[in-house]
């Protein structure tokens, strides 16, 4: 009797969340011995300007150098950090940045109409960090992880009673997740859209009330300088912002900027809406990401963490399609061509097709999207194959009908 049970025990471990908590585990352990996470510095020191009530904008983190560019709720929002040992905090945040990838891939997953066991959860989220913006992201200790589940999950299942206040307070850590906000008027989600636009009201307050000073500074100044984040023109940069300061050869006018950016951006988030709309929420809202890559003057590749769940989304549709998306950003050509201290600005044009990879790759997408929206899908958004498919049959299972 214990011997037969022993492979279903084996079995139940190995569809529970075990495996993925040994995953989350040997990624705090390796967080705390590694420790120096650039990013996660600056949120520290963020968090340590709040409690002392010092301006966190007007200087750098003493460690590192560099400015805390976020809006000031971040700020309040990374105070816990401040609290705990280096070592510690390095541990809590690459342990929970790897938890936030593992659940993603739930939620995608679910979204999708498939099973997530834990040992596949498992094993996809190990592959993910191959993926360049997602490993970037765990070695600057970076926050795009928990954004991008906090987005997925309210765009996936808008009709919840608080759907919409994750989004929010996303957009109120980094703006750019506004653009969601936009996604869920165009498909009709409206008290979703006014839900999220509320939040991140809140979070402003929150900001002024916390550092009137720095929020006051933020909103006036810091909020249309795109250089306080560094240099545009590195090829890290995977913007449109980006892709013009190369090829000019300098940042671009900005009306030259808004009237290539705007319109492609625009489009991609009307082509996101439609898959929404027909069904398939997942690419729907990962189309919006890719709106909002495209449009921010800077996406470092480490925001292209999105990359994930349109690997998901793409190997419903065509294995090929789906591994050839991924292993685009585990190769990261971005940084093949010379780059940094402005070498960039010496590209040839096979260097620009290389070193705009990821973006051009996002456009190659759209265009895909766009071109097969009206394609009759199912109720999953997904295209029908071109193979025969037996009709399908009711099945009665008389063992589990009601008596």
């Amino acid at each position: 009797m214990t011997l037969a049970r022993a492979p279903a025990r084996r079995s139940r471990l190995l569809e529970g969340p075990g495996p993925v908590l040994v995953l989350v585990v040997a990624a705090a352990v390796a967080g705390a011995r590694l420790g120096g996470f650039t990013d996660l510095s600056v949120y520290r020191y963020a968090g340590q300007a709040v409690l002392d009530g010092r301006p966190v904008l007007e200087s750098g983190d003493p460690v590192t150098g560099l400015p805390f560019t976020y809006p000031p709720f971040a700020a309040v929002v990374m105070v816990p950090l401040a609290l705990l040992p280096a070592w510690l905090a390095a541990a809590l945040w690459t342990g929970a940045s790897v938890g936030a990838l593992a659940a993603v891939v739930v939620v995608a997953r679910r979204a999708l109409g498939r099973p997530a066991p834990g040992w596949l959860v498992a094993l996809l989220t190990g592959g993910a960090l191959a993926l360049e913006p997602v490993w970037r992201n765990l070695t600057f200790g970076q926050v795009n992880l928990f954004l991008m589940l906090a987005v997925l999950v309210d765009m996936v299942r808008p009709e919840r009673r608080w759907s919409g206040v994750l989004l929010g307070i996303a957009a109120g850590v980094k703006l750019t997740p506004l653009v969601f906000v936009v996604l869920l008027v165009l498909v009709g989600r409206r008290t979703t859209a006014g839900r999220a636009a509320l939040a991140f009201a809140g979070t402003v307050a929150v900001g002024f009330v916390a550092m009137p000073g720095s929020a006051a500074t933020y909103w006036a100044d810091g909020l249309v300088d795109a250089d306080r984040v560094g240099p545009p023109a590195l090829a890290h940069n995977q913007s449109t912002y980006g892709a013009l300061t190369r090829l000019l050869d300098g940042p671009p006018p900005t009306l030259l900027w808004l009237a290539v950016a705007g319109p492609i951006s625009l489009a991609v988030l009307v082509v996101g809406a439609g898959w929404w709309r027909r069904g398939d929420r997942v690419l729907g809202t990962c189309l919006g990401a890719l709106s909002m890559l495209l449009a921010s003057p800077i996406s470092w590749s480490h925001h292209w963490v999105w990359a994930v769940p349109v690997a998901l989304a793409l190997w419903e549709r065509s294995r090929c399609a789906g591994a050839a998306w991924a292993a685009l950003f585990v190769a990261r050509p971005v940084v093949w061509p010379p780059n940094g201290q402005h070498r960039e600005y010496g590209w040839s044009p096979p260097d620009h097709l290389v070193g705009n990879a990821y973006l051009l790759a996002a456009l190659v997408l759209a265009v895909w999207a766009a071109a097969n929206l009206n394609r009759r899908v199912d109720n999953l958004g997904r295209l029908p194959r071109h193979s025969a498919r037996r009709p399908r049959t009711r099945r009665v299972d008389v063992a589990r009908s009601p008596t």
